[in-house]
């Protein structure tokens, strides 16, 4: 039997999302005039408590490089975590989209920056056009080692990119598990996970959604810059109401804090078993878990499939689907090396 523990990518549609979608067949107008379209504005806003904009998109590349496109210059630069998804796995995406603007690459534990980290990559910037300026900061919660901005954090951050006036994008591929990690009401979760971000990536597809990501911008203006460079980049679909349906069912009766809260349950039972193996604490639905080049064979001998980590580490991601007894059987194997 085949086990899969490599990405929340590869998880199924969530049935709710196919009836919304099956729903959506009927005509309606045409990109983004639709009702289900017209209408995210006003469920974002409800659920963060504050005026947003929302637009659609089909992929988590396009969603973090066009919101970052509202805040940075071609001749501007975004400071981000060296690990970062839009550096290490969007293709040079950023570039493209902004235009040959650059990344300027922050380090620390966890993946997650600080203000004193971005503070290090900026202030030996000289102010003049002879140097790239900083133009916005970048960050991923949950980190791309699952870790979770806590409020404080967010708060910091928010605080430093205004005094030194960045932009704030949050890359929310797992928001959702964030999210789901803090706690709290929807509204309060969900404000807390984003703090005072400008642009938010809100992450649908590896959540229990089939092609749609949603960018929320709590400037609206910067909304209706957006809409014009997701036209130019190809990303306004005809029949927009299709991936409108899919981010409405998510959202409706907290579906997308419930599927996060399942696949996190998954990924803290695997962590309960893995004691001292951990490369990082398990606060999302990511475990990182040390071990040798013998011990992933013999995991993988056992049925079960996930990605090596550099030489000494497996990641395995669990999600929304991940079945009962297949996630009790990893821990089970992991407590057996």
């Amino acid at each position: 039997m085949v086990m899969k523990f490599l990405s929340d990518n590869a998880a199924r549609v969530h049935p709710k999302v196919w009836d919304a979608m099956k729903a959506a067949d009927a005509p309606d107008s045409p990109y983004d005039g639709d009702a289900l379209s017209r209408s995210l504005d006003d469920r974002f806003s409800a659920i963060f408590g504050r005026d947003c904009a929302a637009l659609w998109v089909a992929t988590g590349t396009a969603a973090n490089c066009l919101a970052l496109s509202a805040m940075v210059e071609p001749h501007g630069a975004v400071i981000c975590h060296r690990e970062a998804h839009i550096e290490m796995d969007e293709g040079g995406a950023p570039g493209f989209y902004l235009h040959g603007a650059k990344l300027l690459l922050a380090n620390g534990e966890g993946a997650k920056i600080t203000p004193e980290a971005v503070a290090r990559v900026i202030d030996p910037i000289r102010d003049g056009v002879h140097q790239v300026q900083p133009h916005a900061i970048s960050i991923t919660q949950a980190s791309e080692y699952g870790r979770v901005y806590r409020p404080e954090e967010l708060a910091a951050l928010a605080r430093f990119a205004k005094e030194k006036r960045l932009g704030l994008h949050m890359d929310g591929a797992r928001f959702a598990n964030a999210a789901a990690f803090l706690g709290g009401n929807v509204a309060g979760g969900a404000a807390q996970a984003a703090g005072e971000v400008d642009a938010l990536s809100f992450g649908m597809v590896k959540n229990g959604g089939m092609s749609a990501e949603a960018i929320v911008f709590f400037d609206p203006a910067m909304a209706d810059k957006v809409r014009f460079r997701r036209k130019r980049a190809g990303h306004l679909q005809s029949k927009g109401r299709y991936l409108a349906a899919q981010i409405l069912a998510m959202l409706e009766d907290d579906l997308w804090l419930d599927n996060a809260r399942a696949a996190n349950a998954a990924a803290g039972e695997i962590a309960a078993a893995a004691k001292g193996r951990l490369l990082h604490p398990v606060e999302a639905n990511e475990i990182f878990l040390i071990s040798t080049a013998v011990e992933r064979l013999a995991l993988r001998e056992q049925g079960f499939e996930f990605y090596d980590w550099g030489d000494d580490a497996a990641r395995l991601v669990t999600a929304w689907d991940s079945r009962e007894d297949h996630v009790s059987a990893l821990a089970r194997a992991i407590s057996g090396l």
